[in-house]
């Protein structure tokens, strides 16, 4: 089944995952990082459209493949789209041998106990069932801690645990992402107490589902890899979070049991205005480094 060939992908096979799911507010800076400015659309409709064909041109290119980007993480209205006349799911895993992830968080609440939860997901069992009806494997929840606050980092795991729990009920595997900000005033203080509670969560989980992790790449080197050699952990994935492409791969590559799970990083130098060669080996130089730094560590 091509669900038990997906786990096995996403499990144990060398590479990393693509995070092609900026939505609403990130949506504008993707497409001006890609060459197209804002004046180049007037309205919602016509800004997801190119944001749309902007992904549809990264997923067909001839470097984008399960060789070594083993997943992509969407956004619903990239899931709901189609790439080469067949849902973007569909040729994601039966042309190109990457699984589909989907984005399921509606954006984040204001910050309170130095932390920023998730918004209320309203009818997120129907995306859900969705979801497994277009072929997706997992989901995609992300949330903020920007301050080494006990109390919000505590909300912000129990929250993610919780999403989680529904997410499996649905058979699909839930990727956790509490992302601490790069630019947090204490980034090691705040990733020491996540690392905490989020093994006293992974203890505490009940069922046998399998759930991923991602968060932003550690101060202290392997911080995660007692998380990623959890039982009940089927893959550690790293965020970006705003470094360049050189310095999230260098810090990536100590940090061992835990691959790329990249969206900007990715990104970079890929413009419009490129002819489809000169895109496509842009984006090859970009995979082939991302990919050295998830399976060849220091």
């Amino acid at each position: 089944m091509s669900s038990d060939l997906m786990r096995k992908q996403m499990s144990s096979k060398g590479g990393f995952i693509a995070a092609l799911d900026q939505s609403g507010g990130s949506t504008p800076r993707a497409l001006a990082q890609y060459g197209i400015p804002e004046t180049a659309y007037s309205n919602d409709e016509e800004m997801f459209r190119l944001v749309h064909e902007m992904r549809v041109r990264i997923i067909t290119a001839p470097s984008f493949s399960g060789d070594r980007v083993i997943a992509a993480i969407l956004f619903e209205r990239t899931m709901d789209g189609e790439a080469k006349g067949q849902p973007v799911p569909t040729y994601l895993w039966k042309e190109r041998g990457v699984v589909p992830f989907l984005k399921v968080d509606k954006g984040l609440e204001a910050e309170k106990d130095g932390v920023s939860l998730m918004k209320p997901i309203p009818g997120l069992d129907a995306l859900l069932a969705r979801a497994v009806k277009l072929g997706v494997y997992g989901t995609k929840e992300r949330s903020v801690v920007n301050l080494p606050n006990r109390v919000g980092i505590a909300a912000i795991v129990k929250q993610q645990f919780d999403l989680a729990q529904q997410i499996a009920a649905h058979g699909l595997v839930p990727i956790m992402e509490p992302e601490v900000l790069v630019k947090s005033p204490d980034k090691a203080g705040a990733e020491a107490i996540l690392h905490e509670e989020l093994l006293k969560g992974l203890n505490a989980l009940p069922g046998d589902y399998k759930i991923m992790l991602k968060v932003t790449i550690p101060e202290k080197a392997d911080l995660y890899r007692d998380i990623a050699d959890h039982p009940r952990m089927e893959r550690l994935v790293a965020l970006s979070g705003g470094y360049s492409l050189d310095d999230a791969c260098e810090r990536l590559s100590h940090n061992h049991d835990m691959i790329a799970s990249f969206s900007r990083a990715l990104l970079g130098g890929l413009k419009a205005q490129m002819n489809d060669a000169e895109f496509d080996a842009e984006l090859a130089k970009n995979i082939s480094q991302i990919y050295k730094a998830s399976v060849d560590k220091v």
